[in-house]
């Protein structure tokens, strides 16, 4: 980041927009927003203030809505969930993130918040990291996956499922204030991740866990169908616009 966008963050508060819908993955929230929140006011974006249920049935009160988000955000994120395909449909809220994404400094994602943030056409000629069994409707949309954790391409920074929104933060926090403020919020989070399992990747864990996962998340294939037909819309518009 240069120098002089650096001086100037520093010089005001952050202003981060933190987009949720419903059947999100609170995890897929609560981890950045705990990071970022160190540093900066966060927004929690819906369409309306009311509750909004989580993928597992936990609810949380916006605190914002799509028509009051201030202009120019530092960042824009999108959460990810299990609500993502019905939400990929959603034009209004597509809309409402296509706008935000055009003047944020950083436009990010952690999980399918990627399919959403490409449904937007904000990851046209980006990377994008995702949740795993969703590479395939990103690449659906056009969109080269990235099988890092944490994906910085340029001013996108996407992060992978769930408990990756953490590393995310942490990437995200040093290309807005440093090194030292992330090394700072780690500490702070107690973030030292020692897992007991090896099975946190499709690549590491056993084929048969991985099958298990796989058969589990039938929301890919309607996914997949609607970064399909999306796909197939745009191409009929674009022949329908004059050389």
């Amino acid at each position: 980041m240069p120098d002089e966008m650096s001086n100037t963050i520093e010089d005001r508060q952050l202003q981060i927009g933190m987009v949720i819908f419903p059947g999100f993955t609170l995890q897929d929230l609560a981890g950045p927003q705990t990071a970022f929140g160190l540093h900066a006011r966060t927004h929690i974006i819906w369409k309306t203030l009311e509750p909004v249920p989580t993928d597992m049935g936990v609810t949380l009160n916006p605190t914002i809505t799509i028509d009051d988000v201030p202009d120019n955000l530092d960042v824009l994120f999108v959460a990810g969930g299990g609500g993502t395909p019905e939400i990929m449909k959603d034009q209004e809220l597509l809309d409402f993130i296509a706008r935000a994404g055009k003047t944020a400094t950083y436009v990010t994602a952690v999980c399918t918040g990627s399919v959403l943030l490409a449904m937007a056409g904000l990851l046209e000629g980006y990377r994008a990291a995702t949740y795993w069994p969703f590479y395939a409707p990103l690449i659906a949309l056009g969109i080269e996956p990235s099988y890092e954790r944490v994906c910085v391409d340029r001013n996108r920074i996407t992060g992978g499922g769930v408990t990756a929104g953490i590393d995310f933060a942490l990437k995200v926090i040093a290309e807005l204030k440093g090194r030292d403020a992330a090394e700072f919020t780690q500490l702070v989070l107690e973030y030292d991740p020692q897992p007991t399992m090896r099975s946190g990747n499709p690549r590491t864990a056993r084929p048969e866990i991985v099958a298990q996962i796989t058969g589990l998340w039938g929301r890919t294939d309607e996914a997949v169908r609607v970064a399909n037909e999306h796909m197939e819309r745009r191409a009929q518009l674009s022949k329908r616009v004059p050389a």
